[in-house]
């Protein structure tokens, strides 16, 4: 073959160039161009051109931009027929079935590194003008001609791209609305890939507020590929066979985490280059700057927030609130911090668990009870506060409400109760969330501890300490209170016949235990009717609220009667009654002294009677 022809070639192959050297939207039109040529000067009906990158070669398509990586060859599977010459026949490369074969062309940069694979068909005329000194130069002018495009098309993309990451990260740092910020990013993605599909997994965070699809990171379900690049921070691929696709995970982070995944998803034959990487990783990581920069900013206000909470919640604990009270206040701080859908208060007691009436109501019912008994089950075997974001993945039953938070109130280390709260939403609760409550609930825990403190020393001033009847005074405010805001009562007091006798004959230490049983049998009658009350020495009182006269003389008939029954050794007792209503109201003094009055009779009347006052009896 006549060498002279490389002139012309290297003239046509020039002339490529500048054709192409201003118009990059393709990588695809040049090699038209020089198929031309190959077949004008060679006779080749058949050719490709193979990228190469990230050690393989890619077959270029009529839309790079769309190419399934087809027909990829790995440079480790070919470099050997490349040592010392730059075309050879490679049998297992022979795809066309051409009489002559193929032939491919190792295309090489400057600094001798591979650049791109040119498979053609064999002619004769190119075996002609392979045997001669010529051929170099030609490969060597093909080479450089893919070295220039591939340069300026490389510097047209990254320049697009970057104008676009420019104008995300410009929107990034104008805005602290996380909402604008995911909405960016995917817009973005979708701009830079149009033809992938991307989904951002990002980790809960309860200030999220956005119509942005998303979806939450979780551990326990995502494909390990996926939790390699969360937990690492780096870049992970992985071909998801089962979901048909090829993906690409890119860490969304900042500097002091990271916040979630940004997928990409392209049809399984597809390869990421190093660009597409190299892009997605500064858009992820520019994304993962602004929700960081967000989040502080959020955070900072939310802090105040905080510490406004604590502060006023601790103020209010510490004005001596009865406990209801303060559980109250508390449900309302909860509710208004929180927002969940139930809130309850529970103590822990040797009888098992009492639920607050500070609680929701939902906890009162059986659907309640086994959110109560899963968190006491938990206290059981461990002191550390409860904090589930989704329940049913955890629990073998089905629950109604997935997010709980759960805050133990303790006593000296010992846990004595919990506050727990509920949403039916998974993730719901963040856990800043989580960390503000058990703060919330840790400061509470003193002012609560106080509270029941206070009222069981208040109980035991109330209590007479043998009888565990109230004691008088504790008597006289609860019958002055029922003669303001009742229509009518009944008072009875009575006085244990021969008592002296019997702490003569048998003992005071039985004298105390006679007092007792006699108080337990008024303890039963008066339950939810009224109160019984030690009035001194041997004399006990029972008030019944809004009992008529002739109600309260029943009831003592039947204290009569079972006093005897009920003691060991049996004695009796004997009582005066006293009524009032609206129409005839005594001063509570005057009540006292009028059941006084009765009793006097009944005593000096034979004992073991009742007697009822009347005012003739003055």
């Amino acid at each position: 073959m006549d060498v002279k022809i490389v002139e012309p070639i290297k003239s046509r192959i020039l002339d490529i160039w500048y054709e192409n050297v201003f118009n990059h939207e393709s990588s695809y039109d040049w090699f038209e161009d020089l198929k031309e040529i190959l077949s004008e000067f060679f006779n080749v009906q058949v050719a490709n051109y193979f990228i190469f990158d990230t050690d393989t070669f890619l077959q270029l398509q009529w839309n790079h931009s769309l190419a399934k990586k087809l027909n990829a060859i790995k440079w480790f599977e070919v470099e050997g027929y490349f040592c010392g010459q730059d075309f050879n026949e490679i049998p297992f490369l022979q795809k066309n079935n051409l009489a002559d074969g193929e032939v491919s062309i190792l295309l090489r940069d400057q600094e001798n590194k591979p650049l791109g694979l040119l498979i053609m068909e064999s002619t004769q005329k190119w075996k002609e003008f392979s045997q001669t000194t010529e051929v170099i130069s030609f490969i060597t002018s093909i080479s450089t001609l893919v070295q220039k495009i591939k340069k300026t098309v490389y510097l047209t993309q990254q320049e697009h791209q970057y104008r676009n990451l420019f104008n995300v990260t410009k929107m990034f740092y104008s805005t602290l609305d996380i909402g604008q910020i995911l909405e960016g990013t995917l817009n973005a993605v979708q701009e830079a890939f149009p033809n992938f599909k991307a989904i951002l997994i990002l980790s809960n965070d309860q200030d999220r507020k956005t119509s942005v699809p998303y979806k939450l990171f979780d551990y326990t379900s995502e494909r390990p590929a996926t939790v390699e690049a969360y937990v690492s921070g780096e870049i992970t691929t992985e071909l998801a066979t089962d979901l048909g696709a090829r993906l690409l995970n890119v860490p969304i982070k900042g500097k002091q985490g990271i916040y979630g995944i940004m997928q990409l998803s392209t049809p399984l034959d597809y390869l990421f280059s190093v660009r597409q990487k190299e892009f997605a990783s500064l858009l992820a990581t520019a994304a993962g700057n602004a929700l960081e920069n967000a989040k502080l900013y959020i955070q900072s206000h939310r802090l105040v927030s905080d510490l406004q909470l604590i502060n006023e919640t601790s103020h209010k604990l510490n004005m001596n609130l009865s406990l209801e009270d303060m559980l109250s206040f508390l449900h309302k701080q909860l509710n208004k911090s929180f927002k969940p859908e139930q809130i309850g208060f529970v103590f822990l007691n040797d009888q098992g668990s009492e639920v607050s009436s500070a609680s929701s109501e939902f906890f009162h019912t059986s659907n309640g009870q086994e959110y109560i008994k899963y968190v006491v089950n938990h206290f059981g075997k461990v002191q550390d506060a409860l904090f589930i974001a989704d329940l049913n993945r955890l629990a073998e039953q089905k629950f109604d409400f997935q997010s709980l938070i759960a805050i133990p109130i303790k006593e000296q280390n010992l846990i004595t109760g919990f506050s727990i709260v509920l949403h039916k939403e998974p993730y719901f609760f963040s856990f800043d969330s989580f960390k503000l409550m058990q703060s919330l609930i840790q400061h509470s825990s003193l002012a609560i501890s106080n509270s029941k403190l206070r009222n069981k020393l208040q109980e035991m001033v109330n209590r007479d300490h043998l009888t565990n009847l109230f004691a008088r005074k504790y008597l006289d405010k609860y019958v002055e209170t029922s003669m303001k805001n009742d229509e009518r009562g009944v008072f009875i007091l009575m006085d244990i016949d021969n008592f002296k006798l019997v702490n003569d004959t048998h003992g005071h230490q039985v004298g105390d235990e006679i007092l007792k049983q006699i108080a337990s049998v008024i303890k039963k009658r008066t339950e939810g009717i009224g109160i019984g009350a030690r009035w001194g020495g041997e004399e006990l009182a029972v008030y019944l609220s809004q009992m008529t006269i002739e109600e309260g003389i029943e009831e003592s008939k039947n204290i009569i009667k079972l006093i005897p029954d009920n003691t060991n050794p049996s004695v009796t007792v004997s009582i005066g009654v006293c009524g009032w209503d609206k129409n005839e109201l005594p001063s509570f003094h005057h009540l006292f002294h009028n059941a006084d009055t009765a009793l006097y009779e009944a005593k000096n009347s034979g004992k073991n009677q009742l007697r009822i006052y009347k005012a003739s009896s003055l």
